[in-house]
């Protein structure tokens, strides 16, 4: 998760109210006052203010005995608001895409052109989620900061797999949910890497090892749930054929659920007590990097609005998305498969991939690894379990049986991440290799004919 970033690597984000309130306090001793007569401005009346003893770039906040907290810009208004999300990105000339979808697919049917004009629609939503979760990020702190992003970033994923429940269609769930993780840990922190290693001019990047090792041994966890159903059934060593492995993946998703709501909560409690160290440490004049100091571009309840406006875009879209999937893949001659596992969580997952980059080429990789990293966890101890219980509840025989060469995929995914992370350095050389660890498997899915655990021929779910 985000709080990997806690060590140093973005202290901008922490407690942003303090950070203010220590250069006022800068500013009190001596950087903006003419003589050491001069009365303190928070002394002074209301109408004894001096124009020149405060910077006017600090915003007004809230305060609390003289001191600002959770300092914040100014509303420059809902134009200002419009013109930074809609016409900063060129991305966003792809919007239009969604709505020529939405004509399409109710003029003509044609699958064949509403699924890419859907993808393309989607894209530079999921990419200005990344920027809205981003300027919250500066109000939350990064722990939340980055569970915010990780959360909306699997929202489209979470919503096709609930709907696709109903329709009874498990195949799908299991193999966009699959999809989503494997994008994250080779495509998203792949380009990271790269381009970090690109962009910074250094020839390793840093980030915070403990954390790596926590959250690879998450995935394996994950990865643990996943194997015993799997394997009870293609060992036909189920007590009861067809209901033990059932149980046991409702068993297992129940207590991969408490497991993450422990981890949660144990990274919000580590980022809480870093947040008062930095803020005790800010009391006594240590620097913790107030000087790489950035201001956000929109204010609290703009990006809360936003995302939420974004979301609900996407989910809209992500319907019709999915509902073109089958005419596409016989209108291309591609597999459901493939476009399950590869070509939707690629648009799914947009947001964490422009995030992770971007925090990258600032030299920020520790939010990257809690983006791509925390992102896939979150879905691996999250998503699947919840989807598992939710269908328990719906009357779904939703389990963790993933089946063979999936199960396979992703436990040499996150054995290959679990090695490349294990030193604490990133360089280009391992975001290629991971870049190239997804090309391979998109091959291997792109020929892989969608079996069940039997052998019979799928069913097109």
């Amino acid at each position: 998760m985000a709080s990997t970033a806690a060590a140093g690597s973005d202290s901008r984000r922490l407690l942003p109210g303090r950070q203010n309130s220590s250069h006022q306090m800068d500013r009190i001793n001596g950087n903006s006052f003419k003589s050491t007569n001069e009365v303190p401005p928070f002394s002074l009346g209301a109408d004894e203010f001096d124009d020149d003893t405060l910077i006017a770039s600090d915003p007004p906040s809230h305060r609390i005995g003289g001191f600002e907290r959770n300092a914040g810009p100014v509303s420059r208004g809902a134009f200002h608001s419009l013109k930074v999300v809609l016409l900063t990105s060129k991305l966003n000339l792809l919007i239009p895409c969604g709505f020529v979808a939405i004509v399409v697919n109710y003029t003509t049917g044609n699958h064949g052109w509403v699924f890419p004009l859907t993808l393309l629609g989607i894209i530079p939503l999921a990419e200005r989620m990344g920027f809205a979760t981003e300027q919250l990020a500066f109000f939350t702190g990064p722990t939340v900061g980055g569970l915010l992003n990780a959360t909306f970033g699997n929202a489209t994923e979470l919503i096709i797999s609930i709907h696709a429940l109903r329709s009874g269609k498990l195949r799908v769930v299991q193999q966009s949910l699959l999809g989503s993780i494997l994008s994250n840990l080779l495509l998203v922190l792949g380009c990271a890497f790269f381009s970090g290693g690109v962009t910074c001019g250094k020839t390793e990047q840093k980030f915070s090892k403990s954390d790596a090792v926590v959250s690879s041994g998450l995935l394996l966890m994950a990865v643990l749930g996943l194997l015993p159903p799997t394997v009870l059934h293609y060992t036909h060593s189920e007590v009861h054929s067809g209901k033990s492995g059932l149980a046991l993946s409702r068993f297992s998703s129940c207590v991969m659920l408490v497991a993450y709501a422990c981890y949660i909560y144990f990274e919000l409690s580590s980022s809480r007590r870093r947040e008062e160290s930095n803020e005790l440490n800010q009391g006594r004049g240590v620097n913790v990097g107030a000087d790489n100091e950035e201001a956000p571009d929109i204010s609290k309840w703009e990006a809360i609005a936003w995302l939420a406006i974004l979301t609900v875009w996407i989910s809209v879209l992500s319907d019709y998305l999915v509902d073109a999937i089958d005419g596409a893949s016989q209108a291309w001659n591609i597999p459901v498969a493939f476009i399950s596992v590869i070509l939707l969580p690629i648009v799914g997952n947009a947001a964490e991939h422009a995030s992770a980059v971007m925090f990258a080429m600032k030299d920020k990789l520790d939010l990257s690894l809690g983006v791509a990293i925390g992102s896939s966890t979150q879905m691996s101890m999250f998503g699947i379990p919840f989807c598992v219980v939710i269908g328990w509840m719906m009357g779904q025989p939703m389990d963790l049986n993933f089946h063979l060469f999936e199960t396979a995929s992703l436990l040499m995914t996150v054995l290959v991440v679990a090695f490349l992370l294990q030193d604490g350095t990133s360089n280009c050389l391992k975001g290629l290799m991971l870049f190239l660890c997804y090309l391979i498997v998109a091959a291997s899915f792109y020929v892989h004919s969608d079996q069940d655990p039997d052998g019979n021929s799928p069913s097109q779910n």
